[in-house]
């Protein structure tokens, strides 16, 4: 019997003759003379696979670089591993956490007993880490039974792990060797250390910022870039976490397998409603002292601006003020006049997708005490309208203005500075998978989009994901460069919400068709709603922030 197969190579568009058996890596030095590239994953039948992957039978493949998102998240996870190994290296014993993105990096920490984070510290590791790549170290994939991968990890001291995989209950779990160091991560790792001489590790903070590579030159590692407000309301909510003892998916599984989710939701939901009372007291100094007569609300896709706007009018309401609210998505253009992006899409993120006339004049007209009839954008015909709904301002009303470009200075240059309040929401997700895995900001947002999207816009999970990395763009050129100008940061994220959105977003993402490019991205999303265990929506009360995506929201959208 012939073990001769055919793969169908998509990045030269042709079929490749193999032998039964060889790995990714083989058959892509065989075609090293026709693809000038240096792949550190690959897609296969439309799910990323490492470049050790055995081929056994016919398959359709793409080799993926550092500049696709997928090989970017397989460079990263692969220099987390090779940063753990360096740990264990120069300080046995000592806990490497690395907590989320921030500054164009990843922060962590490092503890232990004897080991205090200097800047010398920061330095041996970034060294080790060198010698790693110099000595072109193997990451080996291995599957065993989860009961032999939890005796592993227990001796290692990787309790955080332990927690994970006791409440996943899978019966085999996929990990990773680097020398003598065992880890997991969600996802595939490069080949080999050598294949990672691209980062740069400094010093942050009480901890240290790990840098891949610059998504504009991947050559080189990317610079740090200055996000105080940010790196503070991280460090806020990480201490809550701390504090109520959820600080990653095992400790949440654990709180549902003991049923106290109650009252973890009980008490996410009153942080939430503490910090939005807290920032419209701030307003209303400023209202009552003449100034802050708008609020300008924005942050990126999905981050529940719509909802955190109506919940602080209410706490505006308490303090004496009459709110009245404008959301910018109702100013957008009709969607075929909508500008393009360079891939010829939609770029509804870009802030000239907004009549920014007929926004000024109505704006204008506002502060002058006119009544106006607002426009209300219908999204499935992609069209504005108007029913109807006019606004006066008062001596006593405050404007609340909605929408990813309220922070943008183009946007209200004709109100004077002291005349604004800004605020800026975003799902600032602290809660980790374990100690070298956090949870990214982007994937939380990106399932409350496909769930939204899905439910009130009629559109499919494909196409949200298809969409995505267009809105990602526009968020990093039209959203993320002001951040740092609000006034308030809110972040809009819910310690539980993943296990909430669990089997709302496994049911809507195993709707998306295994033939198209958008099913590696849907099978990701699956597999990591796989760590958590469900929890049941009727305990999220009705003005909570997730009922904008989940529906049986109090509130009227």
């Amino acid at each position: 019997m012939s073990n001769q197969l055919k793969v169908y190579c998509k990045n030269i568009n042709r079929y490749v003759d193999i032998t039964g058996g060889e790995t990714l890596h083989d058959i892509f030095m065989r075609l090293s003379g026709e693809l000038a590239m240096r792949p550190v994953c690959a897609k296969v039948n439309n799910k990323n696979e490492s470049l050790d992957y055995p081929v056994y039978a016919p398959k359709q493949v793409e080799y993926l670089t550092v500049d696709s998102p997928s090989g970017h998240r397989t460079y990263v996870r692969s220099l987390c591993m090779m940063l753990y190994k360096a740990v264990r290296d120069c300080y046995p014993g000592a806990t490497l956490r690395i907590e989320h993105s921030v500054s164009r990096g990843y922060f962590g920490r490092i503890s232990g007993e004897g080991v205090v984070m200097t800047d010398e510290v920061v330095d041996n590791l970034h060294r080790r880490m060198l010698e790693i790549v110099d000595e072109d170290l193997h990451f080996e994939r291995k599957e065993r039974l989860t009961s032999d991968v939890i005796d592993m990890f227990r001796r290692q001291g990787l309790d955080d792990k332990v927690r994970l995989l006791s409440t996943t209950h899978d019966l085999y779990t996929t990990y990773y060797r680097l020398g003598d160091t065992l880890d997991s991560y969600y996802g595939v790792l490069a080949r080999s250390t050598g294949m990672l001489g691209v980062f740069d590790l400094r010093p942050y903070k009480d901890g240290f910022l790990l840098l891949g590579p610059d998504p504009q030159d991947t050559s080189m590692p990317s610079s740090p870039i200055a996000q105080e407000k940010m790196y503070r309301a991280f460090t806020d909510y990480l201490d809550f976490n701390a504090i109520i003892g959820v600080r990653n998916v095992g400790e949440l599984n654990e709180v549902v397998e003991k049923r106290q989710t109650a009252m973890l939701i009980n008490v996410a939901e009153a942080l939430h409603e503490k910090y939005i009372g807290t920032i419209a007291s701030r307003i209303a100094r400023r209202f009552h002292n003449g100034e802050a007569k708008v609020v300008l609300i924005a942050g990126p896709s999905s981050s529940g601006k719509t909802t955190f706007t109506k919940r602080l009018a209410i706490q505006l309401m308490t303090n004496l003020l009459e709110p009245q609210m404008i959301s910018l998505d109702n100013y957008f253009i009709n969607r075929n006049c909508t500008p393009l992006d360079e891939h010829g899409d939609y770029d509804f993120e870009s802030l000239y997708a907004l009549d920014l006339e007929t926004f000024n004049r109505d704006l204008n007209r506002l502060i002058a005490g006119e009544e106006v009839e607002l426009p209300y954008y219908n999204f499935e015909k992609g069209e504005r309208e108007y029913r109807g709904e006019r606004i006066r301002l008062n001596d006593r009303s405050i404007l609340l203005i909605e929408g990813i470009h309220g922070l943008n200075p183009e946007l209200t240059a004709q109100v004077e500075h002291r005349m604004k309040y800004r605020v800026y929401v975003s799902a600032l997700t602290t809660l980790s998978i374990d100690d070298h895995n956090w949870v990214p900001t982007t994937d939380n947002r990106l399932l409350r989009r496909i769930i939204r999207d899905h439910k009130y816009r009629g559109v499919s999970p494909a196409e949200t994901i298809r969409r995505w990395p267009s809105v990602r763009r526009g968020e990093e050129r039209w959203i993320f460069p002001y951040q740092e100008n609000a006034d308030s940061m809110f972040n809009s994220s819910l310690i539980f919400e993943l296990g909430v959105m669990k089997e709302y977003g496994e049911e809507i993402l195993r709707s998306v068709p295994r033939d198209i490019p958008e099913y590696a991205e849907a099978y990701r999303l699956r597999r990591f709603l796989g760590y958590f265990v469900p929890i049941k929506d009727n305990l999220v009360p009705s003005t909570s922030l997730l009922r904008e995506f989940l529906g049986g929201s109090s509130f009227h959208y």
